[in-house]
C-alpha cells in the first residue's frame, strides 16, 4: 500500500515538474516576442511625442508672431498719431 502511494506521489511530482518546464518554455518564447513589441511601441510613442511637440511649437510660434505683429501695428499707430500735424485752428 505504501509502495503504491509513493509511486503515485512520484508520478504526480514528475507531472508537475514537466508542466512547470513547459510553462517556462512558453513564457520565454512569449517574452521574446514581447520584447520586440515593446520596441515597436516605444518607437510609436516617440513618433507621437515628436508630432505633438512639433504641433505645439508651431502653434506657440504662430501665436507669438501674431501678437508681435499686433503690437507693432499698435505702436506704429501711436507714432503716426504723434507725428501727424494737428489740424489748423479756425
Amino acid at each position: 500500500m505504501r509502495l503504491i502511494s509513493m509511486r503515485l506521489i512520484g508520478k504526480k511530482l514528475l507531472l508537475v515538474a514537466a508542466l512547470a518546464t513547459m510553462s517556462l518554455t512558453l513564457a520565454t518564447a512569449q517574452s521574446d516576442q514581447g520584447a520586440g513589441q515593446d520596441i515597436k511601441d516605444a518607437g510609436h510613442s516617440t513618433k507621437q511625442a515628436a508630432k505633438k511637440t512639433g504641433k505645439k511649437v508651431k502653434n506657440t510660434t504662430k501665436k507669438g508672431t501674431h501678437k508681435a505683429a499686433h503690437k507693432t501695428k499698435k505702436g506704429a499707430e501711436k507714432v503716426e498719431d504723434k507725428t501727424t500735424p494737428p489740424p489748423p485752428q479756425p
